[in-house]
């Protein structure tokens, strides 16, 4: 019997997830930094909806860098994990866009479960 090796954690395909999308940034034409007292959502939504023009351009390679610059400013924004899922699909690397489907998903149903009240079992 062959042992199957180990799956890699999900953290370790975020992390390098977004690290291929900060290296390739440079590549990239430049988005304009934060803007004074802008929150992070606000930010996050600017980096997606520069994902979803990049999206409609056919620029995919864009668009999922911008969608991951997003889950990098918001972490818990299941939309920049979807929009990157649409990106890495349209990319042809789809074992690494279904795991942002999955995890768009999963940051959703976590955001729609009510709050547990303090001192509920």
């Amino acid at each position: 019997m062959i042992a199957e090796p180990a799956r890699p954690p999900r953290a370790a395909f975020l992390i390098l997830a977004l690290c291929a999308a900060l290296a390739t940034a440079a590549c990239s034409p430049k988005e304009p930094g934060p803007k004074p007292g802008q929150t992070a959502q606000q930010r996050s939504q600017e980096l997606i909806d520069a994902g979803n023009q990049a999206f409609r351009t056919s620029n995919y390679g864009l668009a999922a860098r911008r969608y991951a610059a997003a889950a990098v400013v918001k972490p818990d924004d299941p939309a920049a994990y979807y929009g990157m899922g649409m990106a890495l699909s349209k990319l042809g690397r789809d074992e690494e866009a279904r795991k942002a489907y999955a995890k768009a998903r999963d940051l959703a149903q976590r955001a729609a479960q009510p709050a547990a009240s303090p001192g509920a079992p």
